[in-house]
């Protein structure tokens, strides 16, 4: 009999729509939250000044690179979970669910070592200077620090939606938030009895709040949902988890960090128009989040609506999902479109006054946009794809978008056309990849089909 926490598969009955509709509007809101977590940050540094708002746009693509190891890895083990769950084999989550966390946690020392260690030679790569390196070393030593309370969180929640769950992990971030709201005037600018830590204010809020997201998510999957377990504990086993998650995790990683790669390559590029640019363009690019957040909350828990249905054998409600969300996704891409083209200058000057920042901000979002609609069918279409247990080929997708496609067409974009050549050719490097991530996915769905 199956402990408390875990009585059944949650999303194998009931309307397809309705059900993807309730488990995105709480993802929804927290993926609103996350972006305003990361714009709040980008708000109250850019009062510092531009030089400041360059040093946390240079940071960005190292954090995402060990985000995507973490999701990765968290999203391995969902995948692993939400099938389990659907077959209802509680042994199966639990070791899932225990494993995935452990492993995060031993990758994160490695990456604290790693990462303190090359901060100077890392970023310098990426085209800082000598004005901005001290600022990034400010931000990067105390974040990396913090960074199992960044980490091993973005696991536990992808496991608590694998169950069907996107309320909690939704308030868990929002919790996140708000005390990061909270704290990062208070830090940065040293209100009241704080300190005045400018740069290192807003990382150390950072680590504040993720600590609260951690304590609280290790609550939830340990007593609420019984989850964790090491009770009876067997090597053997535990290398059997990670095996499996990391069969499913590392091309997810390697997918996921081709984005920052390819960001931080864009960043080298558009270092070359100035330490104003690479300002803006580090606006743009949290900008975007927001405005993709509704896509992205989707394809989050999609994955854990496809991998019950696979688990439970209900192959008719997988593909109705995954078409009433490509539907979705065009939808909402056309209309964050309308919006940024009229409202894309006064958002700009929200976070700096500078002509050359809002410039271009401004350029980034009346360019790229077009592409948003695309973008949402690639995220879809990646989540459904590691679900069928075929991560080496959402990577693979991925692997073209990035460096056959979104590096190339940006730089020759950017040699013949500058900067607006450049999101140009980041635009169409996205449609074409959505175009053929669609084709991928209808395939290995239709041998999934034929095998069962």
């Amino acid at each position: 009999m199956a402990e408390r926490g875990i009585k059944k598969a949650k999303l194998i009955e009931g309307p397809v729509g309705k059900t993807l509709i309730n488990l995105t509007i709480p993802m929804f809101f927290a993926m609103v939250g996350m972006v305003a977590f990361n714009l709040v940050d980008t708000f109250f540094v850019g009062k510092l000044g531009t030089n400041e708002l360059a040093a946390l746009s240079f940071t960005f693509p190292v954090v995402l690179v060990i985000n995507s190891i973490a999701l990765g890895i968290g999203m391995g083990a969902a995948a692993l979970i939400s099938r389990s769950i659907g077959e209802g084999d509680h042994h199966k989550v639990q070791r899932f669910t225990t494993d995935g966390l452990t492993l995060a946690f031993l990758i994160v020392i490695v990456f604290v070592i790693i990462g303190l260690s090359t901060i100077n030679p890392l970023f310098k790569a990426l085209g800082a200077t000598a004005e901005i390196l001290p600022l990034i070393k400010k931000y990067m030593s105390i974040w990396y620090y913090g960074m199992v309370f960044v980490i091993v969180p973005m696991v536990g929640n992808n496991a608590i939606r694998a169950t069907g769950d996107s309320k909690t992990p939704s308030a868990i971030m929002m919790v996140a938030v708000t005390m990061n709201f909270i704290m990062d005037p208070l830090l940065i600018f040293g209100i009241g009895p704080f300190p005045r830590l400018g740069i290192a204010g807003a990382a150390l809020s950072t680590v504040l709040a993720r600590f609260t997201t951690f304590s609280v998510a290790l609550w939830v999957l340990g007593h609420r949902e019984k989850m964790i377990s090491f009770a009876n504990l067997k090597i053997k086993e535990v290398l059997a988890s990670w095996k499996s998650i990391l069969f499913i995790g590392v091309p997810i990683a390697s997918a996921r960090i081709m984005i920052p790669v390819s960001m931080g390559i864009i960043t080298r590029i558009i270092a070359d128009y100035g330490p104003k640019a690479v300002a803006g363009f580090g606006v743009s690019s949290r900008i975007e989040f927001f405005g993709l957040a509704a896509i992205i909350a989707l394809s989050s828990v999609l994955g854990p609506f496809v991998g019950q249905n696979l688990g439970a054998r209900k192959l008719d409600r997988v593909h109705r999902g995954i078409k009433l969300s490509k539907l979705f996704a065009m939808i909402w891409g056309a209309l964050i479109l309308m919006i940024l083209i009229f409202a894309s200058k006064p958002i700009a000057i929200i976070f700096n006054k500078d002509q050359q920042v809002v410039s271009t901000i401004v350029i980034y979002l009346t360019i790229v946009p077009f592409s948003y609609g695309m973008r949402g069918i690639i995220y879809l279409c990646n989540v459904s794809l590691n679900v069928l247990h075929k991560p080496l080929q959402a990577a693979g997708l991925m692997f073209i978008q990035m460096f056959l496609l979104y590096i190339p067409l940006a730089y020759f974009g950017s040699k013949y056309f500058a900067l607006k050549g450049l999101f140009f050719g980041v635009a169409a490097a996205y449609v074409i990849s959505g175009i053929m991530a669609h084709f991928v996915l209808k395939k290995y769905l239709s041998d999934f089909e034929r095998k069962s």
